[in-house]
């Protein structure tokens, strides 16, 4: 009798350990070796901080308050308390359940008015039970949960790299909006100057009064310029005040002007293959991956039969005092399984296995876009350089343009107009340099976020 149970205990051990279903493997693609990696050093761009890369620090104290303050990034946290316990309700599934149960009654009958009778009963009982894993469903269950809560941790990470880039960028901008408003500002003085000059000459008999009008029309022009910067300044600083999760109200601290952030000559590039380990969203898109192959696990193993065991000891007799010399326990097994149901258990295999193909091809979507994201970044970052230099050298001539020709205008050699085309000339090239500026800046956040920068202070 012993060496039945002993059989009977090692049968249902060894039948817990089998798992069935497809083991998860990582897609294999064909990727390229390298990224184009012209002017770039080879290296983990995620292991410089972002408080290196962005040394201004006004924006290193915004970035800070939007880590810590921002509401999208609140959410993922909750996020991940959530998918925590979720992921600890199906650990649990895999043990058994104890439970207990305390009671007492007393039972009054009277049959036929003379056969009065008091029942009373006390009784107290542990009950347990336990689905033994047979075919590994409840740990299929349990990878799912697992990779569900991957996740939202890997979401996190994601969403922090983007918090990071989104308000360096913004800052970007605002410096950007900054010197644009001062460029149009120190144009407008110029305007009035040119105003007044323009009415000397006029009335002095030198020039005929078309000049003057033009000059007041270029002044009208420049002032309609500013009410419009002044407004998507304020607009961007509200964008900002969101970010690190404040009311918009005030204005934002400035740092450094634009034209005296670093920029970097290069960062560093790993190869695609690390890359893919750095990503957050890339081992996102990989536990959604996990997620699914466990899903298909599940429902494979539910067309299969499940057995339950449960069981109670406790004692049950008429008086407390006598309570424990009455002890009462049983134990039974219950065998559960699909007999006939028109195929409904095999159909949710199909649809489980038909989901994970999508969550495959999606996760190869992902690989993609990383990899072109990367390449477009590199190359974006290196020709904002090409740009910049050149707008520099647009800047330089245009500069000494406007300077030759307010002389020779000075000296009569030249008309206003001729003023006027070298003002607007020198306009344009300081405003498009003040852009070259910005895109260089805004190729730098995209390059380390592509990259996987920004996780590391």
């Amino acid at each position: 009798m012993n060496k039945i149970k002993y059989i009977l205990a090692l049968s249902l051990i060894l039948l817990s350990s089998c798992k069935i279903g497809q083991k998860y493997e990582q897609p294999q693609m064909d990727m390229p070796q390298t990224f184009e990696t012209r002017g770039m050093i080879e290296g983990n761009a995620s292991d410089i901080g972002w408080s290196t890369l962005y040394s201004d620090t006004v924006l290193q104290g915004l970035i800070t308050k939007a880590l810590e303050h921002n509401k999208d990034m609140l959410v993922a946290t909750a996020r991940i308390k959530e998918m925590a316990a979720n992921k600890r309700i199906s650990f649990a599934n895999m043990f058994p359940e104890l439970g207990g149960e305390i009671a007492g009654q007393r039972e009054y009958t009277n049959y036929g008015g003379d056969a009065k009778s008091y029942d009373p009963e006390v009784r107290a009982n542990l009950n347990v039970s336990w689905e033994l894993d047979i075919w590994g469903k409840l740990r299929w269950a349990n990878d799912a949960g697992v990779a569900a809560y991957m996740q939202t941790v890997e979401a996190q990470r994601a969403l922090h790299l983007t918090i990071v880039a989104q308000v360096a960028q913004s800052y970007f901008e605002l410096k950007s909006l900054d010197r644009q408003l001062e460029i149009v500002k120190q144009t407008l003085d110029a305007r009035r100057e040119g105003v007044r000059f323009a009415k000397l000459r006029y009335e002095g008999g030198l020039t005929s009064e078309i000049p003057y009008r033009q000059s007041l029309v270029e002044l009208a022009r420049t002032e309609t310029l500013i009410p419009a910067l002044e407004n998507e300044i304020k607009l961007k600083e509200n964008d900002l005040f969101v970010l690190v999760g404040e009311f918009p109200s005030g204005a934002i601290a400035r740092g450094e002007d634009i034209d005296h952030q670093q920029v970097p000559q290069s960062l560093p590039v790993d190869l695609p293959s690390s890359l893919l380990k750095r990503r957050p969203d890339m081992m996102q898109a990989e536990q959604k991956l996990i997620e699914a192959n466990a899903e298909v696990g599940i429902a494979y193993t539910e067309m299969f039969p499940s057995l339950r065991l449960t069981g109670r000891l406790g004692g049950e007799n008429s008086e407390l005092t006598d309570f424990l010399k009455s002890p009462t326990w049983f134990i039974s097994g219950v065998l559960t399984g699909p007999i006939f149901n028109m195929g409904k258990n095999k159909a949710k295999h199909n649809a489980a296995k038909a989901a994970y193909e999508q969550e495959v091809y999606g996760y190869e979507k992902s690989v993609l876009e990383a990899f072109k994201e990367v390449n477009n970044s590199i190359n974006t970052f290196n020709k904002m350089k090409e740009v910049y230099r050149s707008q520099q050298a647009l800047y330089n001539s245009a500069k000494s343009y406007h300077e030759l020709a307010t002389l020779q205008y000075v000296n009569g050699v030249i008309s206003y107009i001729d003023v006027l085309d070298a003002q607007r000339q020198l306009f344009d090239a300081e405003i498009a340099l003040n852009k070259a500026t910005l895109n260089e800046l805004v190729s730098v956040v995209a390059l380390y976020k592509a990259l996987g920068g920004g996780l590391v202070k």
